[in-house]
């Protein structure tokens, strides 16, 4: 374990079973279809590369990036920085997230490809935090639900680091400049 985190939360073995389950799951819901999987950056990469190989459907894949937080605390305001290169409308798109905590940012997202007359769009979580929500978004595909803790690992960061841990860990306080009590991001 990484001396900055207090505990694992989600090991490795864990993680590679849920992926899994996940990625056969949209494989039989869009059978004989192709699906076009929409990661948001930066802590979708670990989770959708892990996912898209574990799905068995023809799939596309594009990425956004999108912006509310500044270290462990959302600003509130989302920022667009980087947007499709794809055309999605009439295609079947799901959106890859790391973790839905506030539904901030997903409802945004939502909002903003909705406009873009896809013929189905779904969300698919590796991590749903709803005790931080905000803003209500249906998930349609969520792999684990955690608790109110700062999570970092197999993509998550904080400010940048630990997105190469293999497994989920719980960010110790102390790392935290800032943070204070509130684990919600």
């Amino acid at each position: 374990m990484h001396k900055d985190l207090e505990e694992i939360l989600i090991t490795k073995r864990d993680l590679e079973a849920g992926v899994k389950k996940l990625g056969e799951q949209i494989s039989a819901d869009y059978a004989g279809r192709c699906v076009t999987l929409i990661g948001v950056l930066k802590g979708c990469v670990l989770f959708l590369s892990d996912l898209a190989k574990n799905i068995s459907i023809d799939t596309r894949l594009d990425f956004m990036m999108l912006s509310s937080y500044s270290g462990a605390q959302s600003t509130g305001v989302v920022r667009t920085i980087l947007d499709l290169k794809e055309n999605i409308e009439g295609r079947d798109v799901i959106i890859v997230e790391d973790i839905v905590d506030s539904g901030l940012t997903m409802h945004y997202m939502l909002q903003n490809l909705k406009t873009r007359r896809p013929r189905s769009l779904e969300i698919c979580t590796l991590l749903d935090k709803p005790s931080c929500r905000k803003a209500k978004v249906p998930l349609k595909y969520s792999g684990f639900t955690i608790p109110d803790k700062f999570v970092v690992g197999y993509g998550l960061d904080y400010n940048e680091i630990y997105r190469n841990l293999p497994y989920i860990g719980v960010l110790k306080a102390s790392v935290i400049v800032g943070q204070g009590k509130d684990p919600c991001r």
